[in-house]
């Protein structure tokens, strides 16, 4: 078996209910997807970055692994592309007792509870209609397979939390939409968090609508948090 991964770099986690923590990103390379907001260009074509055997990439983690680092990143690109081997070098990882981390769009399922065993943390992202992730028509069929990723994260017991990343773009008709689809399946009592993160340097929202999808959250989940990407405050890579 083979992987190709784009880059490994320890950094400050910039996202999500863990940001702040000291982390090796395992960056895998290749994404079939297009979001219009999307940081990490350079890592979508499938083949960018470098072809490793799974030893190789293992050696390569373990030499890359730093005193005091929290948790290991999986993330791209889309993992799940690479599903197979992500499962493989997060189960290396584990075995050393560091915590793994899963960041994806979730827009697989299957390749999803092929991985999961392997996740200790797990972001559950649901894609908005306006990310430009995938056109239209395919959207609601996304939504179904983010949908069973967070089902099977929570029977699993996994800690999970759902992030949504918004713009100017974003309605909150469609939004709200989403949120009751997602809590048909999450409640406080299984998921470790809600975040609401707003786009950076392009199509930013406005206080207002931030203000606004909180308020559609918070009668769900009271916990939920607007935060955006601390890793770009403080010019991280």
């Amino acid at each position: 078996m083979k992987t190709r991964i784009f880059e490994i770099f320890t950094s400050i986690e910039g996202e999500g209910i863990l940001y702040g923590t000291k982390t090796l990103f395992v960056r895998l390379a290749g994404c079939p997807y297009s979001c219009f907001y999307c940081d990490t260009l350079d890592a979508l074509p499938l083949d960018s970055g470098k072809e490793y055997s799974i030893a190789e990439a293992c050696n390569l983690i373990d030499r890359n692994l730093q005193d005091n680092t929290f948790k290991v990143n999986f993330t791209g690109g889309e993992p799940l592309i690479q599903y197979e081997s992500v499962s493989e070098l997060a189960k290396h990882v584990k075995a050393q007792g560091i915590p793994t981390y899963l960041e994806s769009a979730c827009f697989d399922s299957k390749k999803f509870l092929h991985v999961l065993p392997s996740i200790d943390f797990v972001k559950i992202e649901f894609k908005t209609i306006d990310s430009e992730f995938i056109d239209q028509q395919h959207h609601p069929e996304l939504v179904r397979n983010t949908l069973e990723c967070l089902q099977a994260a929570i029977e699993a017991k996994k800690t999970t939390y759902i992030k949504t990343v918004v713009s100017s773009k974003t309605e909150i008709a469609s939004f709200k939409d989403l949120l009751d689809k997602i809590f048909k399946i999450a409640s406080k009592e299984n998921i470790a968090g809600f975040i609401i993160q707003p786009t950076t340097s392009i199509s930013e929202p406005a206080l207002e609508q931030l203000l606004e999808f909180y308020d559609a959250v918070y009668p769900y989940y009271n916990e939920v948090r607007v935060v955006p990407q601390l890793h770009k405050i403080i010019s991280a890579p």
